[in-house]
Parts: C-alpha cells; sequence; structure tokens
C-alpha cells in the first residue's frame, strides 16, 4: 500500500524509478530483446506470425517484486496491443494463447484489465539519464515504444513529468486538509497556490507537445496502437469477446484527483460514466488514493475566493490545452470519430471546460 508520503514525493509514479530491464541472468531476458526490436518487428508484414511462434517466459507462482510485474505488463502489453492493431493491417479480433494467458496472469496480479493502459504506457515506462537529476523533459526517455519515431517518445515523455509535477499537487491536497482540520486559513491560502502553482507548470508542460511531435506522425503512425479492443477474443483464456478501453489520459489519476480535491460538480452523463469506469484501468492503489482525496473537506467556502478560483481557470486552462491538441492532433485526421478509449471525446471535453467554470465563486 503506498502511503500519503510517497504520493507527496512521487505523485502518480512509482516510488522508485521504474525497472527498464530485467538483465542478462533474468529468466525474463528474452522480452527485453522482444521490446528493443518490436518497433522493427512492426514494419514487417509478417510481425502476426511471428509473434504466435514466441515463447513468453511465465510468471513463477510466487509474485516477483512489484517493479517486475510492472516491467512484465509493459512488454506484454505493448506486445498485445502491437499484435491487435499493427499498422499497415486490419486490426484483429484474437489475441493468441502465447501472448494472451501471460498477459492476463500479470494483469490479474496487478488487480487491472488485460490491456496497455496509460500506467503501462506512461508511468512504469521511463527511465533518468542522470539518476540525481529532475523527472523532466531532457532527462528522461522511454523503455519501451511502438515506433522508431522521436514522436512516440516525446509524447510519453511529457506526460511522464506532468506525473512528476504532480507530487506537488498531492502534497498540497494534504497540507489542505490538515489546514481545514486546523482551521488554519493562511496554511490553507499557502496550500491552494500550491495547487495552483503546480497546475500551471502542468499547463507549461503539456503546451510543449508541438515540440517535437507531427501531428500527421501522431495519427498515422502510433496512435493506432493503443487504441481500444473491441470484441477479442484472449485464446487459452476465455473466448467470450472482449472490450477494453486503449490507452488515455483519462486513465491518469491527476485530473480526477483536483476534481475531488476542488469538488467539482460534474452531471451525471454517459461522460461520468465513462470517466468513472476508467477508473479500472488505474492501479488499485490509486483509485484508493482518488477516495481518500473524496474524504477531504470541501475547501471552496474557506480559501480565498480569488485563489479557488484560479484553480478552477487553471484546470480549465489544461483541459482547453488538452482539447487544443485533440482537435489538431485526431479529429482533423479523424477517420472513426471516437477516441483511443472508445468515446466522442471533443464534445465531452467541451462540457467538462464549461463545468470546471460554472463552478467559479461569485
Amino acid at each position: 500500500m503506498i502511503s500519503d508520503a510517497q504520493f507527496a514525493t512521487h505523485g502518480f509514479l512509482p516510488a522508485e524509478d521504474p525497472l527498464n530491464c530485467f538483465g542478462d541472468d533474468s529468466e525474463f531476458a528474452p522480452l527485453d530483446e522482444l521490446g528493443d526490436n518490436l518497433p522493427s518487428l512492426l514494419e514487417e508484414p509478417g510481425f502476426r506470425s511471428y509473434a504466435r511462434g514466441l515463447r513468453i517466459p511465465p510468471l513463477p507462482d510466487r509474485d516477483p517484486a512489484l517493479p517486475v510485474l510492472q516491467l512484465y505488463y509493459v512488454r506484454l502489453g505493448f506486445l498485445a496491443s502491437a499484435y491487435v492493431n499493427q499498422v499497415g493491417a486490419e486490426p484483429v479480433r484474437n489475441l493468441p494463447t502465447n501472448l494472451a494467458v501471460p498477459l492476463c496472469d500479470v494483469c490479474a496480479r496487478l488487480k487491472r484489465p488485460p490491456i496497455l493502459s496509460y500506467d503501462g504506457y506512461a508511468l512504469f515506462n521511463w527511465k533518468r539519464f542522470d539518476p540525481a537529476g529532475p523527472i523532466a523533459l531532457g532527462n528522461i526517455e522511454t523503455v519501451q515504444n511502438f515506433v522508431k519515431l522521436y514522436d512516440e517518445h516525446w509524447f510519453i515523455l511529457v506526460h511522464v513529468e506532468i506525473e512528476a509535477i504532480a507530487a506537488r499537487l498531492l502534497a498540497a491536497f494534504l497540507d489542505a486538509e490538515k489546514a481545514v482540520i486546523a482551521v488554519d486559513r493562511p496554511s490553507l491560502d499557502a496550500a491552494m497556490q500550491g495547487v495552483i502553482g503546480a497546475i500551471w507548470e502542468q499547463v507549461r508542460v503539456l503546451r510543449r507537445i508541438p515540440e517535437k511531435m507531427d501531428p500527421a506522425l501522431y495519427y498515422k503512425t502510433f496512435r493506432p496502437y493503443i487504441r481500444f479492443f473491441e470484441g477479442v477474443v484472449y485464446e487459452g483464456v476465455d473466448m467470450a469477446p472482449f472490450d477494453h478501453r486503449g490507452e488515455t489520459g483519462a486513465q491518469s489519476s491527476v485530473v480526477p484527483a483536483l476534481v475531488a480535491f476542488l469538488k467539482i460538480p460534474h452531471k451525471p452523463t454517459q461522460l461520468t460514466d465513462h470517466l468513472a469506469d476508467m477508473r479500472r484501468y488505474m492501479p488499485a492503489d490509486h483509485r484508493a488514493f482518488l477516495e481518500r482525496i473524496a474524504t477531504i473537506p470541501s475547501v471552496r467556502d474557506l480559501v480565498d475566493r480569488s485563489l479557488f478560483n484560479e484553480a478552477l481557470e487553471a484546470l480549465a486552462v489544461f483541459r482547453e490545452t488538452h482539447l487544443g491538441f485533440a482537435r489538431e492532433y485526431i479529429s482533423r485526421w479523424v477517420v472513426d470519430p471516437r477516441g483511443t478509449g472508445g468515446t466522442p471525446y471533443l464534445e465531452w471535453l467541451g462540457q467538462l471546460i464549461d463545468e470546471t467554470r460554472a463552478y467559479k465563486l461569485v
């Protein structure tokens, strides 16, 4: 179980940097080689035939250390999504036994659905060049990718830095809780200033997306790999076809934590049902922490009005920035109007922005 102190120092990233390879002496070493070669393998039309012949080393009966489980999930999650959604071929509706069984095994141990999600694509998928340096662009690299283009690395790494900044958010939430209980207005205002500063810093990082990510390359080359599974049979596990949400930022716990802390009353709709369903794809400890944040008493009528309103505005701008990129990187190229999670994202994102601003104090 992750402690409040760990959330306050690492946010929703692992408390220790993710494992970036199993090592030559590990029984899972073949997965490192597969991961390194995956972008090249996916350029070959025979990838699926090759993948069906792979022998994936199974997990032992006794759970290995959590970082080992997470890296195993990353490697298998990428392989499965690569198999189902290979670019240049029609998506398939089956996952062969040799991939489906180990993927379902590791995902069951991690208490999550058997598909690559935001945690495997971003939270567990980075390493630092300088271990003593910050978790920030310029000092981080991805562990696993679908394509050789740096655009995909950049897309993932922007999210990793945003997640690193979120540690300041969570620390401020916990400080605010103490201040509310103590009826300490100055400390509560200070905590809210911490929230505001962190959100604006996340906006700044999010706005860097276009620096090294081309819209056409995103849509055509690697976005297809993170799409949802629709009617996919997991052979050797269950012959019933399954639908699973694809990787999406809606599976990050950062914005849901902000909504829970600020107590933004989003109207119950298909949208809120979708966002609630996205929690199934978050790590179990993150889901529990969101419930923990929801128990913090409302600060709306206690904190300085201008600070509360600025926090809402910063969140609205973050969402507007995201919406702008959704239009630039997806809707202008779109064939399927659904996002990678399988939703009508443009309409829904606009609604969230409007409801966020509507909650400001007057």
